[in-house]
């Protein structure tokens, strides 16, 4: 359920002891409900004589669904593709950081399903590489990101990226808690100039976008950084995000 629902939580004491099929199928549920099983759904079920947007419109939270083909299989396939690109290529982009395959599949299904879940006790601070935090911390972002805008820029609508007020308001926010954190840091003495920004932007993208990676113990960081990392709890975990449009997109993208 931790898996599926992407919440990340885990029981496990010792979670490298496991044998590495089960780790790979943990890490596999919550890549699964990346998407959302809705969407996941909407591709099967006309198979079956099932109209898929009925289920979607149960699924999002805004009042219409609007789709970017005339058919609503199609966009889920579309957004699909989009979504096993993302993690194709940050896999790409971590074993070329050093990461075996096995890591580097783990830690792309966690980052692009926002879920968290690694192989590893420590999670990413287990590699101490600034390397593998910039190409996860990116890719955290992106994955935070309404999945249709992923389309418009693949289809060369940059437009609608600059059109897009939530777009905005998701960059500003992250990189705004991203200067105050490190500032926070900096100045406490807790980490110098460009660690300070290392360490700060993956923990302020690791929470807004509710993944749960982590690289540093912030339960030592400065009182003032830790409020800006709980408000961002917050923000985060809120309704209307990027799950809630992935089909429910802007009407202007859909034209």
């Amino acid at each position: 359920m931790s898996g599926f629902t992407t919440t990340g939580a885990s029981i496990l004491d010792d979670i490298e002891s496991m044998p590495r099929a089960l780790l790979l199928w943990r890490s596999t549920t919550h890549w699964l409900g990346g998407m959302g099983i809705i969407v996941l759904s909407v591709a099967v079920l006309p198979l079956l004589g099932i109209q898929g947007g009925q289920l979607v419109k149960a699924e999002a939270p805004w009042p219409t669904v609007d789709k970017i083909t005339p058919k609503i299989t199609s966009t889920a396939k579309i957004l699909w593709l989009v979504y096993l690109g993302l993690t194709l290529l940050q896999i790409v982009f971590l074993l070329f950081g050093g990461l075996d395959l096995f890591d580097s599949v783990t830690h792309a299904f966690g980052t692009m399903a926002t879920g968290g879940f690694s192989p590893k006790n420590t999670s990413v601070a287990h590699f101490d590489s600034a390397y593998v935090d910039t190409v996860i911390t990116v890719f955290m972002v992106l994955a935070g990101t309404n999945f249709l805008l992923h389309y418009a820029a693949l289809t060369r609508r940059f437009d609608k990226l600059v059109a897009d007020t939530e777009f905005k308001v998701y960059l500003a926010i992250f990189f705004g808690s991203t200067a105050l954190l490190t500032l926070f840091l900096v100045l406490n003495g807790v980490y110098e100039g460009g660690a300070g920004i290392r360490f700060a932007s993956f923990q302020a993208a690791s929470i807004l976008t509710t993944t749960g990676f982590v690289t540093a113990d912030y339960d030592v960081w400065p009182q003032a950084a830790q409020v800006v990392l709980f408000c961002l709890m917050f923000v985060g975990g809120s309704a209307g995000d990027r799950r809630g449009r992935l089909v429910a997109g802007s009407k202007s993208l859909a034209s």
